[in-house]
């Protein structure tokens, strides 16, 4: 009988993909206000930003999750979180700590991605 190993990166791929998830519900069961965070960042018309957002955010999650094309999720996490990134920079200045609403969250969100997926 043959043992299944355990790969750490597949886990880690999986998880990248599911936290997607609370964020594509955030955004649409609060797409106004999401709309006007767009705005504050200067990504405009903000509710067709906060659309395709939500758009690469359910295609990276699955592709991560479900292991299809993973690289190409991992390229459309990546794109995704670094835009986050350069909206909370935009927002709320060079700020790195997270009490200070930093980007640092996504920037370690993104490296993961890409190494869920390097193996």
């Amino acid at each position: 009988m043959e043992t299944m190993a355990f790969d750490p990166l597949a886990v880690l791929r999986v998880l990248c993909g599911v936290w997607f998830v609370p964020h594509c519900i955030g955004k649409l069961r609060n797409l106004g206000p999401a709309s006007q965070t767009f705005a504050k960042a200067g990504l405009h018309p903000p509710r067709l930003f906060v659309l395709l957002t939500i758009v690469l955010e359910v295609l990276a999650g699955l592709s991560l999750a479900l292991n299809v094309q993973p690289r190409l999720g991992a390229a459309l996490a990546v794109t995704v979180l670094a835009g986050a990134s350069y909206a909370v920079l935009k927002i709320n200045g060079r700020n790195w700590r997270w009490q200070k609403q930093g980007p640092e969250y996504m920037l370690f969100w993104a490296a993961a991605c890409v190494l869920a997926v390097s193996g």
